[in-house]
């Protein structure tokens, strides 16, 4: 796992001394399915590095419903960066969907690298900045069945790793919608 996750951060532009830190802070993680990384209104002690596997974080209200913040899959980060900044419990859920195999790295670290205008965590924020940016214009710009279209364009291989209730929470649509989205464009 280590040299997978080495040679993702050499491909990113880390440099060799930042992979060579990253690296030794990180703790390989193998997990089954349904696995809660971060309990919603927990301090979490930790952030994520995706090698192999699906993850979900959701928001769950005081009635029982979810709402799915996000989906994380190979080669993806996951920091929930609002808790790190306002230290604060985490607003959401964080699980695993299928076996994953993930590095894990301590939050405190993150902290540290905040504090010290570190060039690491520079980059993982303009990494995530630029995810979130690219999300907003998708659910902004596109409507459902265009969003569909675009997901399935993008993401072939995650249209086959999750199910249309959690593909119609991605879009932000309900399952009912996704189901006659996807009957037009069989037609």
């Amino acid at each position: 796992m280590q040299t997978r996750f080495r040679h993702y951060l050499l491909e990113q532009g880390f440099v060799e001394h930042e992979v060579t830190t990253l690296t030794s802070l990180a703790k390989p993680l193998e997990l089954p399915t349904r696995h809660i990384l971060m309990e919603q209104g927990a301090i979490t002690d930790s952030f994520y590095f995706v090698l192999d596997g699906l993850c979900h974080a959701s928001y769950l209200t005081e009635q029982g419903r979810e709402f799915s913040k996000e989906f994380y899959w190979e080669f993806d980060w996951i920091i929930g960066f609002e808790s790190l900044i306002k230290q604060q419990p985490s607003a959401f859920l964080l699980e695993t969907l299928t076996p994953c195999e993930l590095m894990c790295l301590p939050i405190e670290t993150l902290k540290q690298w905040r504090d010290s205008h570190h060039p690491i965590y520079l980059k993982l924020v303009e990494t995530q900045l630029m995810f979130k940016e690219n999300k907003e214009r998708f659910m902004l710009l596109y409507s459902p069945e265009q969003r569909y279209q675009l997901f399935c364009e993008n993401f072939p291989d995650l249209e086959q790793r999750l199910s249309d209730y959690q593909i119609a929470a991605y879009l932000g649509i309900t399952p009912v919608s996704l189901s006659r989205i996807k009957n037009r464009s069989m037609e």
